[in-house]
């Protein structure tokens, strides 16, 4: 393989500096062809803003010589005439797997999950493979080479789509015939990265998306520290991805957060990515425009749902049935942004559909030339070919589609595929196109002949005034041969037409021999052409009205983000959470996202008013441990993940935002999971519906971590677990090592500036610093115990017991150590060691002092929080007063950010909530839900946006209906069940 590349790199040097040809000739007598091909009188598109009508160009050596209105012919010229065709340069494709052997998967012997990497000499993660070089696993593959060739492809930028870092590609010329080292433009055109592991590698780590980014940015990280100088190791895999740093950057994404979440990880490491994209950009464009990156766009439209059956609507959502809506005009909104993108046929199943597909995008308002310009100069500017490739100029590669029209035109075909000079042919240009509608005159007869189908494979039919007529027609070599049967169907008899027809004209005549054997001449004249059936053009065009992008792009969203408001709450009832406790009848002024006045009859002038007569208004609910607006939750590939990032992964579009805020909850700490003794970084977050990932974290908030104590670190209830810890034990000894390593660490980084950067002692030296608090997930006293023991013994403190459901018992032991508690109110025996649990915990705790609050840990039970705390009343007698604190001021305290929220007072953040009554109350319901003064949950409005879902569903119904009867392919309709999170959810689907 190496020799292959050797001699494959040693032609290239020969390609470009025109060297002798060394290469020995058996075959035969070895000459060399001089002759020019001198293409002329045709409509040349220079590029996607430059045309040349009639002009000509010359080709020697796969190279354009000459292009131009006029040029010089040289005497060893072959000419071809062009005369109503037009010339485009051949398409270029930069995310291709073409002509890449698929890598074998790993087995898995045993059964049990592998946590090491299985290779020596590179990267301590498999799944990082730039060492990976596309050439030695390439080999040209002429049936799908000619599949992309009907779609006019010339150039494919091909690559190994395995694993997250994935290597070096290869620029690949779709040359009909010739060999590996002809075809190659380029041996190392781009580096392709992705979130998904390799299959040749069972190992575990990373589990998560979120594992992937922080894999990511550690690769770059020891690649940088790699190159100083300062490993003792050698690593392929670094030198390799060092090497690849001047190669444009691929990235391929699955979906829309992803690609956000890519260009995260490139700002975070100094790297621009080119973006595999969903095709949804429309929903977050101006996200998308902030990444500064060129989008690789699949062209595969989503199918409308076969929803013939009325009921089967139920089962679709809003989401899914806009987005089938709306796709054909991404492109299109795209465009209009400024967001640079190219085209690819990547995700194609079925790779007749590209074309249709592209024709669909511009029905719905793709420009032509930024469709041409997606496929030729954009894709060459990336890959530094653009004097080269995707342009029709002298010097450039003879890569060029004849057609015999605009390309962009439903009926226009193309001819053919020109690649390095040679042709791929598709179509004969020579046939002439007879479709039509013609009068027939034969035998003193007249008949109607219509023609229709591709030119080289054309379609007859007859009528004899109203009576069809059997026929046959066959078109080769420019002669026509039509059978006609005769009008009585009795008889088995034949008229047969034959002419000869070499140029596109309203008529054509020849020879006819009846059916008793008579010969005789026909004429067939074309008619005029009918005005185009205004019906048939609409069906052919079939464009649906779109619907608007709402906030998020889904059922409940917003069709403009909500915005800041001054309002004033009338005669409400104030749950204040301070000293001046609950006040009856009291007014609330908000200005500019803050509480700006509380008191008695405060007057507003232009601010509206809000009549809160026999309502309550209270701050809004935090819920210190919650699960929802994440794509993932647990990364689970080590003991320790502190490197990995919550943030990374919030879900802005998860609809149990909205339904949070419904229920009155307007702040969260998004916690990972409880796979692990030491978890992920938390992500605090306010719950912005409709508003971006970036703009929902609560920018004031401290930095936290989420820690895990119990049968789920130890993997008690997994079969084939073989992770340390396995025991409890195991689990303290997790802790106390890391935290060791970290002090280790925090004092070699002070001695050496060119330290290596290690994410997640990182993190673990600012928990030793007093930078990040801990949430630790917890529920055995003495697993609590020797988690307050391992802290104090490295002197820092546990910040929050999570769940802690034997707080009970050490409540006097968690005061001294200085943790506060948030708590179930009355979860217990729903796994063993929860045996003990009792629905008293949150009341003991609150008596001795603790900061105790209540949390969900469950999407479905934070909508309730509210009564979750009035249960702390039944249970334990707390005064309803300290009972609303559970789930308001104390979390908020425990988040360190009950200076910005948790109370109503002069200065804080407006996240309040109005309720209809008494918010412990199971009877009362949250009319208002604001953040920051703006309103993100109204009644009111709710009310008013079931309907338009409703109407929304039955518009987008009719469509589907409308475009099945059409004769779109639809698919069917397959139930999704939602997914419920909690600290033990491993995989999110």
């Amino acid at each position: 393989m190496k020799f292959k590349v050797f001699i494959l790199t040693l032609f290239l040097a020969y390609s470009s500096l025109q060297a002798q040809v060394y290469f020995p000739d058996n075959k035969g007598v070895k000459a060399k062809n001089t002759n020019y091909m001198v293409f002329e009188n045709a409509k040349i598109h220079v590029d996607p803003n430059t045309i040349i009508e009639n002009g000509m160009f010359a080709v020697r050596n796969g190279k354009i010589t000459a292009i131009g209105k006029s040029i010089t012919v040289p005497e060893n010229s072959i000419r071809v005439d062009l005369k109503g065709k037009e010339v485009y340069a051949s398409f270029i494709d930069i995310y291709s797997e073409f002509g890449i052997k698929k890598p074998t998967k790993a087995e898995n012997k045993n059964g049990e999950p592998q946590y090491d990497a299985s290779r020596e000499g590179y990267y301590w993660n498999d799944h990082i493979r730039p060492e990976n070089k596309a050439i030695e696993h390439f080999s040209f593959n002429k049936e799908e080479a000619e599949k992309l060739h009907k779609n006019g492809f010339g150039v494919v930028n091909t690559h190994v789509a395995d694993g997250i870092i994935r290597g070096s590609g290869i620029l690949v010329a779709l040359k009909p015939e010739g060999t590996e080292g002809e075809r190659i433009i380029s041996d190392r055109s781009a580096q392709y990265l992705s979130f998904e592991k390799s299959i040749q590698s069972r190992q575990a780590y990373p589990t998560s998306i979120m594992g992937a980014m922080a894999l990511l940015r550690q690769s770059y990280l020891d690649a940088s520290w790699y190159a100083q100088g300062k490993s003792e190791n050698k690593d392929l895999a670094l030198e390799a991805l060092n090497r690849n740093k001047d190669l444009v950057q691929i990235f391929k994404t699955d979906n829309l957060l992803d690609e956000l979440r890519a260009d995260k990880v490139g700002d975070d490491s100094g790297v621009q990515y080119v973006i595999f994209g969903s095709g949804n950009e429309f929903e977050k464009l101006d996200e998308i425009k902030n990444t500064n990156a060129t989008i690789i766009v699949p062209l595969d439209f989503p199918e409308a749902y076969d929803l013939e059956d009325p009921f089967m609507s139920d089962y679709v959502s809003l989401q899914d049935m806009k987005r089938w809506n709306q796709a054909p005009a991404n492109l299109k909104l795209l465009e209009e942004k400024g967001i640079p993108f190219v085209l690819t046929t990547n995700n194609l199943k079925d790779e007749k559909k590209f074309k249709p597909n592209l024709l669909k995008a511009i029905a719905y308002g793709l420009d032509k030339k930024a469709a041409l310009a997606a496929l030729t100069t954009t894709p060459a500017k990336i890959l530094g070919q653009e004097n080269k490739l995707g342009v029709l100029k002298e010097g450039a590669w003879a890569n060029f589609l004849i057609t015999s029209g605009d390309f962009f035109d439903k009926e226009t075909v193309l001819y053919e595929n020109w690649v390095l000079g040679e042709k791929a042919m598709l179509e004969n240009m020579d046939v002439v196109d007879l479709s039509g509608t013609y009068t027939l005159k034969v035998d003193a007869k007249e008949y109607e002949l219509k023609i229709s189908g591709k030119p080289t494979a054309p379609k007859a039919e007859v009528k004899l005034g109203d009576k069809k007529i059997k026929s046959k027609l066959s078109y080769d070599d420019t002669w026509m041969n039509l059978i006609l049967s005769s009008p009585d169907s009795t008889k088995t008899e034949f008229t047969r037409l034959q002419a000869k027809v070499t140029s596109k004209s309203d008529e054509f005549s020849g020879n006819a021999i009846l059916n008793n054997g008579t010969e005789t001449t026909f004429l067939a004249v074309k008619a005029k052409p009918e005005v185009e059936d205004s019906a048939k053009k609409e069906k052919e065009a079939k464009i649906f009205e779109v619907v608007p992008v709402t906030y998020p792009n889904m059922a409940y969203g917003n069709t403009s983000l909500p915005k800041q408001e001054n309002m004033l709450f009338k005669n409400a009832t104030v749950w204040t959470n301070t000293a001046q406790g609950i006040l009856e009848n009291t007014d609330v002024l908000i200005s500019n996202g803050k509480i700006s006045a509380i008191g008695k009859d405060l007057k507003a002038g232009s601010t509206k008013v809000i009549d809160a007569t026999g309502k309550h208004l209270t701050a809004g609910i935090i819920d210190e441990h919650s699960h929802l607006a994440a794509s993932a939750i647990n990364e689970s590939g080590h003991n320790s993940t502190a490197e990995v990032i919550m943030e990374d992964v919030i879900d802005p579009n998860d609809i149990n935002i909205y339904r949070n805020l419904a229920g009155g909850v307007t702040t969260i700490q998004l916690l990972h999971g409880s796979a692990n003794p030491i978890g992920g970084r938390s992500a605090i977050l306010k719950l912005k519906w409709g508003a971006s990932a970036e703009d929902m974290i609560f920018k004031e908030a401290p930095k936290f971590i989420k820690f895990a104590l119990g049968e789920n670190v130890k993997q008690s209830n997994r079969s084939n677990a073989n992770r340390f810890p396995q025991t409890r034990m195991g689990v303290e000894q997790v802790f106390i090592d890391y935290f060791g390593r970290a002090k280790q660490y925090e004092q070699e980084k002070k001695n050496d500036k060119n330290f290596r950067k290690d994410l997640e002692m990182e993190t673990l030296v600012e928990i030793l610093n007093g930078e990040r608090y801990v949430s630790s997930h917890s529920y055995v006293q003495s697993e609590i115990n020797m988690l307050m023991k391992v802290a104090e013994s490295f002197d820092f403190r546990i910040n929050t017991f999570t769940h802690i459901l034997e707080g009970y018992k050490v409540a006097d032991k968690m005061k001294e150590h200085g943790v506060g508690a948030s708590t179930f109110s009355d979860w217990w025996a729903y796994k063993y060691e929860v045996k003990d649990a009792i629905p008293y915990n949150a009341a003991i705790m609150y008596d001795a002092g603790l900061t105790v609050a209540i949390n969900s840990d469950d999407s479905e039970m934070s909508r309730r929080l509210n009564q979750e705390a009035a249960k702390t009343v039944k249970y334990g007698g707390v005064p309803e007063e300290d009972a609303w604190k559970f789930v308001t001021l104390n979390p908020a305290k425990l988040l360190h950010i009950d200076q910005y929220v948790g109370s109503i007072q002069t200065g804080r953040d407006a996240d309040v909530v109005l309720w209809s009554g008494h918010p412990l109350s199971i009877y009362t319901k949250a009319e208002k839900t604001l953040i920051e003064g703006a309103v993100y949950f109204d009644l009111e409005k709710d009310k008013a946006m079931r309907e338009e879902i409703e109407v929304q569903k039955n518009l987008l119904t009719g469509q589907m209906l409308n475009a099945k009867n059409g004769g779109e392919n639809t698919r069917p309709v397959s139930i999704k069940e939602e997914q419920h999170i909690h600290c033990n959810t491993l995989e999110i689907h």
